[in-house]
């Protein structure tokens, strides 16, 4: 079977997290810089070698001062570590279009395996003849397991950032 290259359409893409703040709501973000090498035997993603980058200094909380300190050493130390990497291991078929992948999430100079959960809703033509997919990977990681420990008690009970942050990752893939 021939191999497939594919490529992330950053205009129908989305790679997003949430995380809630002062243990109440939701404080959600994205990387706005971020490619992949994805290579597929032939259209079938279940032994798909996925390659994932995401560039820090890119994070986008719709708050400069957030964003600034999200990059600085508190928390993913963009000066030394500018990049976070995935490197997807497996991707196995649960039931119909659920998935669920696996691989090292490296962070901050740390690298972990997650299994993730993941939708593939599958292949589509688009109006101008390119083949695309659709995955949607969502999940939930602990930060401080990558060394992302900044954190501030609140005078009430319980800290200022949720130590879980919760994944949103929307993928539509162009069939090169």
């Amino acid at each position: 079977m021939s191999t497939t290259k594919w490529s992330i359409d950053p205009t129908h893409s989305a790679i997003g997290f949430k995380v809630k703040h002062m243990m109440f709501t939701n404080v959600s973000g994205k990387f706005e810089n971020y490619d992949a090498s994805i290579v597929t035997d032939g259209d079938d993603f279940t032994n798909a070698n996925i390659e994932f980058a995401a560039d820090i200094n890119s994070i986008d909380t719709r708050n400069a001062d957030r964003d600034n300190h999200l990059k600085s050493a508190d928390f993913f130390d963009a000066e030394n570590h500018p990049k976070m990497t995935f490197r997807a291991s497996s991707l196995t078929k649960t039931s119909g279009g659920n998935y669920e992948i696996a691989g090292d999430l490296t962070m901050r100079g740390v690298t972990k395996f997650v299994t993730l959960p993941a939708e593939f809703s599958g292949l589509m033509t688009d109006p101008w003849g390119n083949t695309k997919a659709g995955l949607n990977i969502s999940g939930k990681i602990n930060r401080k397991d990558w060394g992302l420990n900044w954190n501030s008690a609140l005078e009430t009970g319980g800290v200022l950032v949720s130590e879980e942050v919760k994944l949103d990752i929307e993928l539509q893939l162009v069939k090169q």
